[in-house]
Protein backbone atom coordinates (compact mmCIF):
# COMPACT_ATOMS: atom_id res chain seq x y z
CA UNK A 1 0.00 0.00 0.00
CA UNK A 2 1.25 3.50 -0.84
CA UNK A 3 2.18 5.78 2.05
CA UNK A 4 -0.95 7.80 2.78
CA UNK A 5 -0.55 11.47 3.74
CA UNK A 6 -3.57 13.24 5.17
CA UNK A 7 -4.60 16.67 3.96
CA UNK A 8 -6.90 18.59 6.27
CA UNK A 9 -7.99 22.05 7.34
CA UNK A 10 -11.09 23.87 8.45
CA UNK A 11 -13.95 24.60 6.09
CA UNK A 12 -12.90 27.29 3.63
CA UNK A 13 -9.17 26.87 4.30
CA UNK A 14 -8.42 25.81 0.73
CA UNK A 15 -7.84 22.06 1.03
CA UNK A 16 -9.16 21.48 -2.49
CA UNK A 17 -6.76 24.06 -3.92
CA UNK A 18 -3.81 22.35 -2.24
CA UNK A 19 -5.09 18.92 -3.35
CA UNK A 20 -5.14 20.13 -6.97
CA UNK A 21 -1.48 21.17 -6.68
CA UNK A 22 -0.50 17.71 -5.38
CA UNK A 23 -2.51 16.16 -8.22
CA UNK A 24 -0.74 18.37 -10.77
CA UNK A 25 2.55 17.06 -9.36
CA UNK A 26 1.37 13.53 -10.24
CA UNK A 27 0.27 12.46 -6.76
CA UNK A 28 -3.07 10.59 -6.57
CA UNK A 29 -5.62 12.31 -4.32
CA UNK A 30 -8.49 10.60 -2.49
CA UNK A 31 -11.28 13.04 -1.61
CA UNK A 32 -12.90 11.55 1.50
CA UNK A 33 -15.82 14.01 1.49
CA UNK A 34 -16.72 13.21 -2.15
CA UNK A 35 -16.34 9.49 -1.44
CA UNK A 36 -18.62 9.75 1.61
CA UNK A 37 -21.30 11.49 -0.49
CA UNK A 38 -21.00 8.81 -3.16
CA UNK A 39 -21.27 6.00 -0.60
CA UNK A 40 -24.31 7.61 1.07
CA UNK A 41 -26.00 7.76 -2.33
CA UNK A 42 -24.93 4.40 -3.76
CA UNK A 43 -24.01 1.91 -1.04
CA UNK A 44 -27.22 -0.07 -0.34
CA UNK A 45 -26.22 -1.06 3.22
CA UNK A 46 -25.32 2.51 4.14
CA UNK A 47 -28.49 3.89 2.49
CA UNK A 48 -30.62 1.54 4.59
CA UNK A 49 -28.72 2.50 7.74
CA UNK A 50 -29.28 6.21 7.00
CA UNK A 51 -33.02 5.67 6.50
CA UNK A 52 -33.22 3.63 9.71
CA UNK A 53 -31.44 6.38 11.65
CA UNK A 54 -33.01 9.49 10.10
CA UNK A 55 -36.22 8.34 8.40
CA UNK A 56 -37.16 7.66 4.78
CA UNK A 57 -37.35 11.42 4.07
CA UNK A 58 -33.56 11.53 3.98
CA UNK A 59 -33.94 10.22 0.39
CA UNK A 60 -36.26 11.92 -2.07
CA UNK A 61 -37.06 9.77 -5.13
CA UNK A 62 -33.98 7.68 -4.34
CA UNK A 63 -31.69 10.74 -4.16
CA UNK A 64 -30.02 11.74 -0.91
CA UNK A 65 -31.54 15.01 0.31
CA UNK A 66 -28.33 16.55 1.62
CA UNK A 67 -30.00 19.81 2.63
CA UNK A 68 -32.56 17.94 4.76
CA UNK A 69 -29.88 15.71 6.30
CA UNK A 70 -27.72 18.78 7.00
CA UNK A 71 -30.60 20.51 8.80
CA UNK A 72 -31.03 17.42 10.98
CA UNK A 73 -27.42 16.84 11.94
CA UNK A 74 -25.86 20.32 12.09
CA UNK A 75 -28.36 21.44 14.74
CA UNK A 76 -28.18 18.26 16.85
CA UNK A 77 -24.77 16.95 17.99
CA UNK A 78 -26.20 13.52 18.85
CA UNK A 79 -27.58 13.09 15.31
CA UNK A 80 -24.28 14.27 13.83
CA UNK A 81 -22.49 11.65 15.94
CA UNK A 82 -24.83 8.96 14.55
CA UNK A 83 -24.19 10.10 10.98
CA UNK A 84 -20.43 10.10 11.52
CA UNK A 85 -20.55 6.64 13.13
CA UNK A 86 -22.31 5.31 10.04
CA UNK A 87 -20.33 7.10 7.33
CA UNK A 88 -16.75 7.41 8.63
CA UNK A 89 -15.86 3.70 8.94
CA UNK A 90 -16.94 2.86 5.37
CA UNK A 91 -15.17 5.94 4.00
CA UNK A 92 -11.95 5.10 5.89
CA UNK A 93 -12.09 1.56 4.49
CA UNK A 94 -12.70 2.88 0.96
CA UNK A 95 -9.57 5.05 1.29
CA UNK A 96 -7.50 2.04 2.38
CA UNK A 97 -8.80 -0.03 -0.54
CA UNK A 98 -7.98 2.81 -2.95
CA UNK A 99 -4.47 3.35 -1.52
CA UNK A 100 -3.74 -0.38 -1.81
CA UNK A 101 -3.84 -0.21 -5.62
CA UNK A 102 -1.84 3.02 -6.07
CA UNK A 103 1.76 2.84 -7.30
CA UNK A 104 3.11 6.33 -6.54
CA UNK A 105 5.60 6.85 -3.66
CA UNK A 106 2.80 8.37 -1.61
CA UNK A 107 -0.85 9.40 -1.94
CA UNK A 108 -2.95 12.21 -0.47
CA UNK A 109 -6.14 11.64 1.50
CA UNK A 110 -8.08 14.91 1.58
CA UNK A 111 -10.54 15.02 4.49
CA UNK A 112 -11.95 17.82 6.62
CA UNK A 113 -12.35 15.61 9.70
CA UNK A 114 -9.11 13.60 9.76
CA UNK A 115 -8.58 14.07 13.50
CA UNK A 116 -12.26 14.28 14.49
CA UNK A 117 -13.08 10.95 12.82
CA UNK A 118 -9.96 9.00 13.86
CA UNK A 119 -9.06 8.83 10.15
CA UNK A 120 -5.50 9.85 11.08
CA UNK A 121 -4.83 6.28 12.23
CA UNK A 122 -2.58 4.59 9.68
CA UNK A 123 -1.52 7.81 7.97
CA UNK A 124 2.20 8.41 7.50
CA UNK A 125 1.76 12.13 8.17
CA UNK A 126 -0.73 14.98 7.88
CA UNK A 127 -0.55 18.27 5.97
CA UNK A 128 -2.70 21.05 7.39
CA UNK A 129 -4.04 24.00 5.41
CA UNK A 130 -4.41 27.19 7.44
CA UNK A 131 -6.32 30.36 6.58
CA UNK A 132 -7.53 33.16 8.89
CA UNK A 133 -11.05 32.63 10.23
CA UNK A 134 -12.56 35.75 8.63
CA UNK A 135 -11.19 34.73 5.22
CA UNK A 136 -12.52 31.19 5.60
CA UNK A 137 -16.01 32.48 6.48
CA UNK A 138 -15.95 34.85 3.48
CA UNK A 139 -14.85 32.05 1.11
CA UNK A 140 -17.58 29.64 2.25
CA UNK A 141 -20.32 32.28 2.16
CA UNK A 142 -19.32 33.09 -1.42
CA UNK A 143 -18.85 29.44 -2.49
CA UNK A 144 -22.00 27.99 -0.91
CA UNK A 145 -24.19 31.11 -1.12
CA UNK A 146 -24.98 30.89 2.59
CA UNK A 147 -25.05 33.15 5.64
CA UNK A 148 -22.24 33.83 8.10
CA UNK A 149 -24.35 32.11 10.78
CA UNK A 150 -24.67 28.94 8.66
CA UNK A 151 -20.91 28.83 8.12
CA UNK A 152 -20.18 29.35 11.82
CA UNK A 153 -22.67 26.59 12.68
CA UNK A 154 -20.75 24.15 10.45
CA UNK A 155 -17.44 25.29 11.90
CA UNK A 156 -18.61 24.35 15.39
CA UNK A 157 -18.43 20.69 14.35
CA UNK A 158 -14.70 20.90 13.60
CA UNK A 159 -11.90 21.22 16.13
CA UNK A 160 -10.33 24.68 16.18
CA UNK A 161 -7.56 25.47 13.72
CA UNK A 162 -5.18 26.30 16.55
CA UNK A 163 -5.45 22.71 17.80
CA UNK A 164 -5.73 21.09 14.36
CA UNK A 165 -2.58 22.74 12.98
CA UNK A 166 -0.56 21.62 16.04
CA UNK A 167 -1.52 18.03 15.24
CA UNK A 168 -0.25 18.32 11.65
CA UNK A 169 3.26 17.44 10.49
CA UNK A 170 3.34 20.25 7.91
CA UNK A 171 1.25 23.43 7.61
CA UNK A 172 0.50 25.32 4.39
CA UNK A 173 -0.67 28.91 4.79
CA UNK A 174 -3.41 29.85 2.31
CA UNK A 175 -4.14 33.44 3.30
CA UNK A 176 -4.14 35.02 -0.20
CA UNK A 177 -0.75 36.54 0.70
CA UNK A 178 1.72 33.62 0.63
CA UNK A 179 1.95 31.59 -2.58
CA UNK A 180 0.56 28.08 -2.10
CA UNK A 181 2.38 26.24 -4.92
CA UNK A 182 5.95 26.67 -3.58
CA UNK A 183 4.79 25.47 -0.14
CA UNK A 184 3.26 22.32 -1.65
CA UNK A 185 6.30 21.67 -3.85
CA UNK A 186 8.62 21.90 -0.81
CA UNK A 187 6.55 19.28 1.07
CA UNK A 188 6.31 17.11 -2.06
CA UNK A 189 10.10 17.09 -2.47
CA UNK A 190 10.59 16.14 1.19
CA UNK A 191 8.09 13.29 0.84
CA UNK A 192 9.72 11.99 -2.34
CA UNK A 193 13.09 11.88 -0.54
CA UNK A 194 11.50 10.21 2.48
CA UNK A 195 9.81 7.46 0.47
CA UNK A 196 12.37 6.87 -2.30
Amino acid sequence: MANMIGLTGGIGSGKSTVAKVFSTLGIPVFNADACAKDLMQNDPVLKQALMSAFGDAVFSNGILDRAYLGQLVFTDPSKLAILNALVHPVTIQAAKNWAAIQTSPYVIKEAALIFESAASVGLTGVVGVFAPLSLRIHRVMKRDNCTKQEVESRMQNQISDSIKMKLCDWVITNDDQLLVVPQVVAIHEKLLKQFS
